[in-house]
């Protein structure tokens, strides 16, 4: 029979200390007790040093994500995460549990709360030498019944498989500045002056040069349209040709930032145009922790900002003449970390419109404090504002207070 007493240091310790007080000679009781409390102490000095460092490593690493081995070769990873948050409206413009940059329409009252876990999401990665298959949901994809089950829809945020330099499926528009992207807790933050698109596309990448062809789609004129993210696959069937973007990254120890071009058909009925918009946006390191994301946006950019806010073809009210819109839209934020727990935001985004003369922004400001590992909560104060032509200024401030975990 075996006897094993190595399985922990602690009991391997104290077993080594008795032990070796058994082969001492009997000169003097107290000496050998005095050396034999010495070598405990310092054993168990070394194990409290040895749990410490694995603590801090522990505490200061990621969240983990599961991998599972898949039968054939290949692993599958799975991740996301659950927010819950707490949202009070109070003014003029109705409720929306995120500000998307479209005209949410005038309150019937003018306080709202609501509770909701939409925002959660949950993903699952397979990798298998150089292929890559991802997707990813979350639950925006339908309100639910709040008198009984308060159930949500699932709804496709991104599927796409990626092999060498090619990326095939629905993802974020190669247009979009991701590093740009502010800390927010409201969904996306100022999405009024975001690219703002997740869609099917063909990407080519090399260095930091991405070329893509992209779905197209004409939002406006003689089609009615959910101007705020959701809707049909499709609000017009006349195009024919995929929209065209480049983008070129430039990287350093200072950050990132991307410039890009988007060029594409606006194509319904009589209106039969090329659109060109441009951007640069990214994210600017500032001291050792601190942090500036912006981007901006000029050009005929339509549906690629805020989330369908702008119409691509509207009629101009001055003369009742069909035009492609233009549109300016730009964002700032900046983020500041207190210490290893506390972090800040604040941020602005706005976006004009040429033809219809319209005027959108949405300024926030948080504080968020980290928990634990993957684990956070914030809260987040802010206001949407409207100015269209035509129309009076209509604005909501709102409260938030969320809590996030990274699975």
């Amino acid at each position: 029979m075996k006897i094993i007493l190595m399985r922990r240091p602690l009991v391997a310790a104290i077993a080594a200390c008795v032990l070796g007080s058994v082969s001492l000679p009997a000169l003097s009781a107290d000496d050998a007790m005095m050396k034999r409390m010495e070598m405990l102490e310092q054993e168990l000095n070394a194990l409290k040093a040895q749990m410490q460092k694995q603590e801090t490593a522990i505490a200061a690493a990621p969240s983990a994500k599961a991998d599972v081995k898949v039968k054939g070769g290949g692993s599958l990873t799975f991740g996301g995460y659950l927010k819950a948050d707490y949202r009070s409206v109070d003014g003029d413009l109705a409720y929306q549990d995120y500000w998307r940059g479209n005209n949410p329409g005038v309150a019937d009252s003018d306080h709202q709360t609501q509770i909701n876990i939409k925002e959660s999401r949950l993903n699952a990665k397979y990798e298998k030498g150089d292929v890559t298959a991802y997707v990813e949901i979350d639950f925006y994809g339908g309100d639910g019944n709040e008198i009984v089950s308060n159930s949500t829809n699932p709804r496709l945020r991104h599927a796409f498989i990626k092999t060498g330099n090619w990326m095939v499926g629905q993802y974020w528009t190669t247009f979009t500045p991701l590093k740009a992207f502010p800390d927010a807790l409201d969904f996306g933050g100022p999405i009024v002056g975001e690219v703002f698109v997740r869609q099917p596309q063909i990407r080519y990448s090399t260095g930091n040069w991405n070329f893509a062809l992209e779905n197209p789609e004409t939002y406006g004129g003689t089609h009615a349209a959910n101007g705020n993210g959701g809707g049909t696959n499709s609000t017009d069937g006349s195009e024919s040709t995929v929209d065209f973007v480049a983008t070129y990254n430039f990287k350093g120890d200072w950050g990132s930032v991307q410039v890009g071009a988007l060029a594409r058909k606006v194509d319904q009925g009589d209106e039969d145009e090329t659109a060109l918009a441009f951007n640069v946006g990214g994210r600017i390191n500032v001291g050792e922790a601190d942090d500036i994301r912006f981007q901006v946006n000029v050009g005929e950019s339509g549906r690629y900002v805020g989330a369908g806010m702008y119409k691509d073809i509207v009629v101009d009210p001055d003369d009742g003449q069909t035009k492609v819109e233009e549109t300016t839209a730009y964002t700032l934020a900046y983020r500041h970390v207190w210490n290893s727990d506390w972090r800040s935001t604040a941020y602005y985004g706005a976006a004009e419109s040429d033809v219809l003369d319209q005027d959108h922004s949405h300024w926030g400001l948080n504080l968020i404090r980290q928990l634990r590992p993957g684990l956070s909560v914030g809260a987040e104060v802010g206001n949407f504002s409207i100015d269209d032509k035509n129309s009076t200024d209509e604005d909501s401030d709102y409260f938030q207070v969320s809590l996030k975990y990274d699975l």
